[in-house]
């Protein structure tokens, strides 16, 4: 894919990012539908399959949540470079892809760093306030839901609910073997790729 950035988009990545930073209650992962919204659907700059790939080889590698953020700066880098005439140098290619995951991951990870360091410690030392705990109370619907949309996004052809319905119906069990018992989720995502191999989902 190739697209044509200016200094403008990279700002407006960058702000797209911090706003997101701030908003990232439960992990960078809940935002997920909203950097799809942005990079795939808003300003298609990254494709769906681009998209979910980032997502998915940074949840299988170990190391951070947030590292499929790196790598969607990681392809729209790429991706402008691409859109780039004349054809720029693998090194240019590499800087400029290296200029993406710099503004992904410092907009995603500076502003909510500091808002946790700050909020955590008024919040300990206010822990008994009523209002304080109604927040706490108050924040696991909202992660759970946006994990929700998070996976809403990540399965599925939305244009085509029927043909999907092995891979709704491998949602749906994962979900209750997840919640009712203490297999391993390594287990769970070996069992995934074995039957993604064999193409029965």
């Amino acid at each position: 894919m190739s697209i044509a950035m200016d200094m403008h988009d990279w700002v407006s990545l960058f702000l797209h990012f911090v706003s997101l930073s701030l908003l990232a209650v439960g992990g960078a992962i809940t935002t997920a539908p909203d950097i799809h919204r942005y990079l795939v659907d808003e300003q298609h700059w990254l494709t769906h399959y681009q998209f979910t790939s980032s997502v998915a080889i940074a949840q299988g590698a170990p190391g951070p949540n947030v590292m499929f953020v790196a790598l969607m700066g990681w392809n729209v880098g790429m991706n402008a470079a691409a859109g780039m005439t004349p054809a720029p140098s693998m090194a240019y290619e590499v800087m400029l892809a290296l200029l993406g995951v710099l503004v992904t991951m410092v907009g995603i990870i500076v502003p909510s760093a500091t808002l946790t360091f700050v909020s955590t410690q008024w919040a300990h030392n206010n822990r008994e306030l009523r209002g304080v705990r109604a927040f706490k109370s108050g924040l696991a619907p909202l992660v759970m839901s946006l994990l929700v949309a998070t996976g809403w996004l990540l399965t599925g052809n939305h244009d085509n609910y029927a043909q999907d319905w092995p891979m709704w119906a491998l949602a749906a069990v994962t979900t209750v073997i997840v919640w009712r018992t203490k297999t391993h989720l390594l287990v769970l995502l070996s069992i995934g790729a074995v039957l993604g191999a064999l193409k029965i989902i």
